[in-house]
């Protein structure tokens, strides 16, 4: 699912992490796993069993943990190592690819009682989603005050799945040529304009076949479900304790539901709606239409402060104002960078997460009071980060479109985005042209698994989910919480940040220390009241972002226009 700027509050958590400093259970390594009610044969029943030979090698080789080589200014308590996979399950003793794995070791330390030692509960290991983001930064939270108590108890574990980043990155085309812009962003195409981006989405596919060959197709979330396994074994763990968040949340659902007995505990934050039906055009479609609420949120916040903005006292008079700016760019680009297309990029981030609010505003402000320096900062694209981008928009296409199959003929797409533009104009394009590539994809497609656990077969977990999330629609989490017997469901109400574990809200954060700690859950289902809203701030100068490399990317972190 597209995430043009998706850091959830764990990875938004990292960020002031790095300010900081400068620039046994009964599932073993070697046992088979089960795959719930699914009927195995043929390659399934070869890449499960090539599951656990491999989590088997892993168990033995363990992971040789040392410094951070590519991370000179992390701390000192950071450790990084590397585990071996298969590149195809099915044959596990062929071609290996190494996933990156960073680590923090637990405290030990209790930051409400300094003389009480804690002692250590397993690994936490964690995915930011995506497709296609880092989660290497993740054990830097446990510097913050919100993640002391949990960091006091694990080891903190983030890594970079199959082709992001440092583990055997994936490349669809020349990264130099990866920033277009500025670009247009016509919320309803033309049909000189469709074409165009069919022959993009056509070269784009063809290019991610030609520079990854024979490998392309096995980057999917079955095998980062199963490469999750490896690294359970290769860290000594029996049972794993896991959270995801966005995209995070669907392999790990697949991994309860072929892994159950090697669950230990496990926290899905910002659900994605799991049917097999909707994997991934139909979510793609939800998402789309859920951004139209959230962009409504967003401009009645603005509206509510036109004392501080002057965009406008309602909600249509600060959408009236977002499409002058939109006007003034399509003739005049910002900086010469930011055109239409980059200025819906970054009001896209502002749906994800609200704190981006007032920066949001304060930039639309003053773009139309003459002032073009401050949606520069905050919108150009970053010429240095391009690489990255580049693999994060790889990798994310290829799990994508390898998952599960997408309608082949343009037609389909254009008639159902055609509908649903009417309604929900903001985002439905843009994610259009975004996963496109895939009704033309070179690799075969998968049959998505159906994601279900019965009553005693996997431990209980923990969804947590925000009412008005645009990225993940409430709907999926409502749909996961019915597919694992034993789930419970904790909800920020009226709320709409994407990523809700250790951020603001205190309510959401005592939920998720009780469990992770105690591995107490309410009784099925609760609630918890909204986190304040962002307090609204005059425009301040143009300050330089960082790049992709220091911002962890969530369902996946900073990733280009697409996951």
């Amino acid at each position: 699912m597209r995430a043009a700027a998706v850091c959830t509050a764990a990875g938004s958590l990292v960020l002031t992490a790095l300010a900081a400093f400068p620039a046994v259970g009964t599932g073993g390594a070697t046992a088979a796993p089960r795959a719930g009610a699914a009927a195995l044969h043929g390659t399934a029943a070869a890449e499960l069993g090539g599951t656990a030979a491999a989590a088997a090698r892993a168990r033995a080789a363990g992971v040789d943990f040392g410094t951070c080589a590519d991370m000179p200014d992390a701390p000192r308590t950071m450790e990084c190592g590397t585990v071996s996979v298969p590149l195809d399950y099915a044959h596990p003793g062929g071609r290996q690819i190494r996933l990156t794995v960073s680590r923090v070791r637990a405290t030990h330390k209790d930051p409400r009682n300094s003389k009480r030692k804690v002692p250590r509960q397993g690994a936490l290991v964690y995915n930011p989603g995506g497709p296609g983001g880092s989660g290497l930064l993740f054990p830097l939270v446990g510097l913050l005050p919100e993640w002391k108590r949990i960091a006091s108890a694990y080891d903190l574990v983030g890594y970079d799945p199959r082709g992001v980043g440092q583990s055997a990155p994936l490349s669809c085309e020349d990264p130099k040529s990866h920033f277009k812009g500025p670009s247009a962003a016509p919320a309803h195409p033309s049909e000189a304009y469709k074409k165009q981006r069919v022959a993009e989405a056509r070269a784009y596919a063809r290019g991610c076949g030609r520079r990854a060959g024979s490998a392309l197709r096995y980057y999917t979330s079955l095998n980062n479900a199963r490469d999750l396994d490896v690294l359970r074994a290769a860290l000594g763990e029996d049972r794993v304790t896991f959270m995801g968040a966005s995209y995070g949340t669907y392999f790990g659902a697949l991994y309860a539901t072929l892994f159950p007995s090697h669950v230990r505990r496990m926290v899905f934050d910002s659900a994605v709606n799991p049917d097999p039906a909707r994997i991934w055009y139909r979510d793609n479609l939800d998402q789309s239409a859920a951004f139209e609420g959230r962009w409504a949120d967003f401009r009645e916040w603005v509206a509510r402060h036109d004392a501080v903005y002057g965009l406008g006292r309602t909600a249509e008079a600060v959408r009236r104002s977002y499409e002058r700016a939109r006007s003034r760019l399509a003739a005049k680009p910002a900086g010469g960078a930011v055109g239409p297309g980059q200025l819906q990029g970054a009001f896209l981030s502002a749906g994800y997460y609200d704190d981006y609010w007032p920066r949001s505003a304060g930039a639309l402000s003053a773009y139309l009071k003459g002032d073009p320096k401050p949606l520069v900062a905050l919108a150009a694209p970053l010429k240095e980060g391009a690489v990255e981008a580049e693999n994060g928009a790889a990798v994310y296409t290829a799990v994508e479109c390898n998952d599960a199959s997408w309608p082949t003929d343009f037609r389909v797409w254009d008639r159902d985005n055609t509908r649903l533009a009417r309604v929900a104009p903001f985002e439905t394009w843009d994610n259009v042209w975004t996963n496109l590539p895939c009704a033309y994809w070179p690799a075969p497609r998968q049959r998505p698994l159906d994601v279900r656990t019965g009553p005693g077969e996997l431990p209980p977990t923990l969804i947590l989910a925000a009412e008005r999330d645009a990225a993940t629609p409430y709907d999926g989490a409502l749909e996961l919480h019915r597919r694992l017997a034993g789930s419970v469901l904790v909800t920020e109400r009226d709320a709409g940040t994407h990523g809700i574990a250790g951020g603001p809200n205190a309510c959401v954060n005592a939920h998720l220390e009780a469990y992770l700690l105690e591995g107490r859950l309410p009784v099925r289902r609760a609630a918890c009241a909204p986190h304040p809203e962002p307090r609204a701030a005059k425009p301040q100068a143009a300050a330089k972002r960082k790049s992709p490399r220091d911002t962890p990317r969530g369902r996946s972190g900073r990733l280009p226009a697409h996951g």
